[in-house]
């Protein structure tokens, strides 16, 4: 069943930071603005909508119910890993939709541009080649999302030439505290530095700047800097699971771009 010409509708974990929301805020408009220049994708979306599933208003619901009728939608998840949110939240959603075709594209993570954004996040900050690294992640209590991040992690050292450590905020361990700490009492007086693998700015970056490392990076997004990169993701999950010939395929075909980096 083709989705072609669908709504790509993406769906942020939502935050009550001002700065977070507008970083989100750009994410969606210039995926937009990408989409009105012209995508080369073999299928791109109808028009882009922005809601959240948790936090924020609009919600899923909302954000669907506002589309023309009838009118199909895959729905990105603007989340870096595929937890409960993903696995729970947005299906449970997605299968209560009546009126319109709905297809759930793969999380934005692991994806090898991301690392990219990661090292340049870490340039900016001014680390050095003999820092030591740890990649502060929020947490899940599901493995699935966990392992995502672990694998980030892998991803991250291999660009790097060098180990990283992930540390978690939230639920799953290390703490990032705990892995700031372990790292600096192995690394004979080298600063450690937190790369932050978050996607905006707000509560979980905060917890990440208070962890105790000599150098946080910026998220992904910050309110005055898209990277290119991001927009690149959010399209192509839309297009792999637009484009792929059933909601099962559309599901494998998005998680074997998101293991590929593709």
């Amino acid at each position: 069943m083709d989705f072609t010409g669908a709504a790509l509708v993406g769906i942020s974990h939502g935050t009550a930071s001002p700065d977070g929301q507008v970083a989100v805020r750009g994410l969606i408009d210039a995926v937009e603005a990408a989409v009105g220049e012209g995508s080369p994708l073999a299928a791109s979306p109808a028009m882009v909508r922005l809601g959240h599933v948790d936090v924020q208003q609009p919600d899923v619901a909302a954000t669907l119910a506002a589309l023309p009728p009838s009118l199909p939608a895959v729905v990105v998840p603007l989340l870096l890993s595929a937890g409960y949110h993903v696995h729970v939240d947005l299906r449970r959603e997605i299968e209560a939709v009546a009126d319109r075709r709905v297809r759930l594209a793969a999380a934005l993570g692991p994806d090898d541009r991301l690392v990219g954004v990661l090292r340049r996040r870490l340039d900016e900050a001014g680390a050095a080649p003999d820092d030591l690294v740890v990649l502060a992640v929020a947490g899940s209590s599901d493995e699935r999302a966990v392992d995502d991040c672990r694998d980030m992690g892998e991803r991250l050292a291999a660009a790097l030439g060098a180990p990283v450590t992930v540390g978690f905020l939230s639920a799953a361990e290390p703490r990032l505290a705990d892995a700031i700490a372990t790292v600096r009492a192995g690394g004979a007086g080298r600063r450690v530095i937190a790369a932050s693998y978050l996607l905006a700015p707000g509560y979980f970056q905060d917890l990440a700047a208070s962890a105790g490392a000599d150098l946080v990076t910026d998220p992904l997004l910050t309110p005055n800097d898209t990277p290119s990169a991001l927009v690149d993701v959010v399209l192509d999950r839309f297009a792999a699971a637009a484009s792929a010939p059933s909601a099962a395929s559309a599901a494998s075909a998005a998680s074997a771009a998101s293991a590929a980096g593709a």
